[in-house]
């Protein structure tokens, strides 16, 4: 007990520079979605296929240009007719961001290996003035 009272400045450099290490780890695993820009990447280099997972009337307001619709509430039971290849990389699109999190989750579960959110949803990508575009009827 000595040796802390003697010494707690250097243990509290000690604290304040481990959490400083740890930091970056902890940001890593709160990562909420790929941005928009490494979507763009994943779609030319890797072939992604973006799924919005909004509702109808959502996506024929507007949706990013090549992206599929599936709404949420069927993707359980729709996903693997849509998407056939579980190795090819897809990427779940909402207005925001939380329910493209969700739909990851599903995926995963469905036995899907690299599926990614976009962070931000649609807003990011509109933000970064990638391309959309309306449902013509």
């Amino acid at each position: 007990m000595k040796f802390i009272i003697d010494n707690w400045m250097l243990l509290c450099v000690a604290l304040v520079s481990g959490l400083l290490l740890v930091t970056p780890v902890l940001q890593g695993a709160m990562d909420l979605g790929l941005s928009p820009t490494l979507v763009v990447q994943m779609m030319n280099k890797e072939r992604a296929n973006l799924l919005d997972v909004r509702t109808l009337p959502e996506f024929n307001e507007e949706h990013i240009v090549g992206s599929e619709h599936l709404d949420l509430l069927e993707l359980q039971n729709k996903l693997n007719q849509v998407q056939k290849n579980k190795q090819q990389p897809l990427i779940m699109v909402c207005a925001s961001g939380s329910r493209s999190q969700k739909a990851v989750a599903i995926a995963k579960k469905l036995g899907f290996e690299q599926v990614h959110s976009l962070s931000g949803g649609l807003k990011s990508w509109k933000e970064a003035s990638l391309p959309t575009q309306k449902k013509t009827l």
